[in-house]
């Protein structure tokens, strides 16, 4: 890496802070972090083991569970190693283009589990509101075909981030004050012209998650509709039950989503406040997505505890 009166020509490394203002306390900032990482792969591994093995599970909707449970555990996976070895061991300093690759996989998983989240949304609204045509839209084919153009649209849309931070050549800092490696920060250490990437990044940002809340908001407008000309007060209960925990994943990821998307680009929050929001956003979800199925979902309430609590029979 080259200096040249302060600024840095193609660096090699970059050094991450963590969470300025509280380096003092970051040593036991990472102990919940890494207890929620640890919630979370338990159980996204309970799911991915419960709903194959179920039969009444193979269903649309947990379909679309398994596969954010595939995805979810991957954010813990891209984020915390190395958050907790800046907080656990002040080991800071990230090769170029491993920030850059870091920067792939988090932006690209968190698309996913946002298209993820819409194909719930459009199973939910089609159950709901046409229900005699659920099975015939919803085909095995069907689903095949969306979480592959979920992926795709992810993987394409958010790898043309780290080209377009690859074709910049000189950074006006090499200090990164975040945990991670996120597109916004690294942007902004650049010392050239980067109105290209902002632009890019912020039609990313709308083109995932905009369009994506925009359409699970019009499909829970149209559901709500549906569910309260209902004739009956049970079957309108039954109909809410039904879309319960999946409002209640909605909310948790696109409320705190587009708080740190906004406030990384136009707000005046403290550093501090937005990176640990960040790293709730992120971690957060995918240890509560489990949690709030498991306990709505009588099929998978009974198959967890069937392989927690060995029966009398199968112990020998």
């Amino acid at each position: 890496m080259e200096s040249t009166n302060m600024s840095y020509l193609n660096p090699k490394t970059v050094t991450l802070i963590g969470i300025p203002g509280l380096e003092h306390v970051q040593f036991w900032i990472g102990f919940p972090f890494f207890g929620i990482c640890l919630v979370s792969l338990l159980g996204n591994i309970f799911l991915l083991i419960i709903i194959p093995t179920e039969r009444s599970l193979h269903q649309p909707m947990y379909i679309f569970l398994a596969v954010l449970a595939a995805t979810d555990p991957g954010l813990c996976v891209a984020i915390t190693p190395k958050m907790l070895a800046i907080f656990w061991f002040g080991s800071c300093s990230m090769a170029f283009d491993v920030c850059l690759t870091q920067l792939f996989f988090i932006h690209a998983l968190q698309g996913m589990e946002s298209g993820i989240l819409l194909s719930m949304a459009f199973d939910r609204y089609v159950a709901i509101c046409d229900p005699l045509r659920h099975t015939s839209i919803l085909t095995p084919f069907f689903l095949v075909q969306t979480v592959l153009m979920v992926a795709t649209r992810a993987t394409v849309l958010v790898g043309i981030l780290p080209i377009l931070l690859k074709r910049l050549q000189r950074f006006q800092s090499v200090v990164i004050v975040h945990s991670y490696c996120e597109h916004m920060a690294v942007v902004k250490l650049a010392a050239e012209d980067v109105h290209v990437n902002k632009s890019y990044g912020l039609f990313v940002a709308l083109a995932i998650l905009g369009f994506d809340m925009i359409f699970v908001f019009i499909s829970y407008i149209l559901i709500f509709q549906t569910v309260f000309h209902l004739p009956q007060k049970k079957a309108r209960l039954k109909a809410l039950n039904m879309c319960a925990a999946h409002i209640v994943v909605f909310l948790e990821f696109y409320v705190l989503a587009f708080f740190s998307f906004f406030s990384h680009r136009f707000g005046h929050v403290l550093p501090y406040v937005h990176i640990l929001l960040s790293n709730i956003y992120l971690l957060v979800p995918p240890a509560l997505n489990p949690i709030v199925y498991g306990v709505k979902t009588k099929e998978i309430r009974r198959r967890l505890e069937q392989i927690c609590i060995l029966k009398p029979d199968t112990q020998g």
